[in-house]
């Protein structure tokens, strides 16, 4: 993609370059084209848009308050008592105890020594350069403008214990 975005570029600088250079001989005739021609008439007058007439609001008649007939008392028959049947109870029955897990032990195991690798050079390397304490300038506090309208920050009140 870059290759043809790098030899795009110089092939769109010589189009640019044959285009402009025709274009100097015409600078000649556009110039008498210019001197010869007589000046254009005034334009007439752009008409307008006529007026439109605002059509009539229809008047939306008054909703006519409505009274609601009084809500009637309905009394209702009493509640009958429910019983709750009683739940039978579970015999006490004897588990059996857990047996103990046994957890295989995980032998242990010597790892051979790692071997040591040929062909690679010990290398030194050049010391650290110190870097300099550069000592931080000091911010001087601009108190911020108020701006009209909203509201200033605040500080939130302390946590209550």
């Amino acid at each position: 993609m870059a290759s043809s975005t790098s030899t795009s570029l110089p092939a769109m600088v010589l189009v640019m370059a044959l285009v402009l250079v025709p274009g100097s001989t015409t600078c000649h005739a556009a110039r008498r084209l210019a001197d010869d021609t007589t000046e254009a008439a005034a334009p007439a007058a752009v008409p307008t848009i006529p007026a439109v007439p605002q059509p009539k609001v229809p008047v939306v008649p008054g909703v006519p308050a409505v009274t609601m007939p009084p809500m009637p008392a309905v009394t209702l028959p009493p509640m009958p008592a429910v019983t709750m049947p009683t739940v039978p109870t579970v015999p006490g029955a004897a588990l059996p105890p857990m047996p103990a897990v046994v957890v295989p032990a995980v032998p242990k195991v010597t790892l051979p020594p790692m071997p040591a690798v040929s062909g690679i050079p010990k290398v030194t390397l050049p010391p650290m350069p110190s870097i300099p304490n550069v000592p931080m300038p000091a911010i001087p506090n601009v108190p911020m403008p108020a701006i009209p309208g909203v509201p200033m920050p605040f500080a939130a009140p302390p946590p209550k214990a």
